[in-house]
């Protein structure tokens, strides 16, 4: 059960906007300002080296952190810019043993940064990119992406929750295919992190790229790679530097045996604490309880959409989630411009972000309105009025 008088009380932002863009990027929690904030203050005081070596173990939890949320090893993850090099740094190692014929299966709601690298790789390579239909759920087919395996298969790469919607994608149900046919399998959790419980084991996959900006509510510039241990032994990054490697003769290196070797040697010290300490206030609330909530409300907020003249709810999926797009009698550009000017925040989804998807639906954009745990009823009802 969340406390949400609590929740609001540790959530500045509440008290300046009505927030319904934590799809996008979730309103930060006081605890987890102060850990940024703190730490940047102490780089102030006695530089950023000196300041790194101090919050050791701070640096250190955000791995555990990230580990627990997982259910994976601690050695098994990246902690990594955004989720975009998280995704790169596994995609791009597997794919330099790609040749041509090689298949790589995705889903039709795949995002536009997984897509556009899949099309690199396939114009270098001769590999093929292949987007498994949906079933009548509209969401990915398992029965089509079974009937799909062959010898030639070297990826299954999907988005477990698309930018564009409610949905959520069968991603465990996919995993058991890929472990059944020895086939890689690689998840952006993007829209996952944060909003309900993941657990590598269950899921299936061998990678997995997550954000800390959205539901997770870190600050931007954060996110983090997981790779299991036995594809993480023989997957080369694409690039390397002397944190990933260790320069140990004239014309050798070695590369980490951990997860450091999809990381670099810079990054901002004070956002990677404050990743790990949003990490650990999400499990302190329970994925649980905050998947309740949020699938509640994104349920709630579809209901009172739907009825409403003009407006068509266009989430997908037999399980959604709190991500509720739609569209109404003016351009979703319009309509996001008018709920800003009363304090309400959404944004906008373009067909350019999930284009298969878009396209096979008629649709150019949306309105997109996400919901999160801290969220309130009376909050609805506000954007409900604002859109009547």
């Amino acid at each position: 059960m969340i406390d949400l008088n609590r929740a609001r009380a540790e959530t500045p932002g509440v008290n300046h906007v009505t927030h319904f863009n934590n799809a996008g990027a979730a309103l930060i929690p006081q605890p987890v300002l102060d850990a940024v904030i703190g730490h940047l203050n102490l780089e102030a005081r006695i530089g950023g080296y000196e300041a790194e070596a101090r919050a050791a173990d701070a640096v250190g939890r955000t791995y555990d952190a990230v580990a627990a949320l997982l259910n994976c090893r601690r050695e098994e993850v990246a902690i990594v810019e955004n989720a975009t090099v998280g995704w790169d740094m596994a995609f791009y190692g597997l794919a330099q043993t790609f040749a041509a014929g090689d298949r790589i299966l995705t889903s039709m709601a795949e995002y536009s940064s997984n897509y556009i690298p899949f099309l690199q790789v396939a114009g270098r390579t001769g590999a093929v990119v292949e987007a498994v239909p949906n079933d009548r759920h509209g969401q990915l087919d398992v029965d089509a992406l079974a009937g799909m395996i062959d010898g030639h298969v070297r990826l299954i790469a999907i988005t477990h929750i698309p930018t564009n919607g409610g949905l959520v994608n069968p991603a465990a149900e996919i995993g058991r295919i890929a472990r059944r046919y020895g086939i890689p399998y690689l998840l952006d959790a993007c829209q996952t992190a944060g909003q309900m419980p993941i657990d590598v084991e269950e899921l299936g996959c061998d990678m997995l790229s997550a954000t800390g900006r959205k539901f997770l509510r870190a600050p931007r510039g954060t996110g983090f790679l997981y790779v299991r241990k036995t594809l993480l032994e023989r997957l080369e990054p694409p690039v390397l530097d002397n944190h990933a490697a260790t320069w140990v003769a004239p014309g050798r290196y070695e590369i980490h045996a951990d997860g450091r070797r999809f990381e670099n040697w810079e990054s901002n010290v004070a956002a990677k604490i404050g990743l790990g300490v949003a990490v650990d206030y999400a499990l302190g609330w329970g994925l649980d309880a905050i998947w309740d909530r949020v699938r509640n409300l994104g349920d709630l907020l579809r209901s009172r959409i739907a009825p409403l003249p003009g407006y068509t709810v266009r989430d997908l999926g037999e399980v959604r989630c709190g991500i509720v797009t739609f569209t109404g009698p003016r351009p979703p550009a319009e309509i996001k411009a008018l709920l800003a000017e009363q304090g309400i925040n959404v944004s906008v989804t373009k067909a350019a972000s999930t284009l298969l998807d878009m396209n096979a639906r008629g649709l150019t954009e949306m309105v997109r309105a996400s919901v999160h745990y801290y969220n309130t009823e009376d909050e609805i009802d506000r954007l409900v009025e604002a859109l009547t």
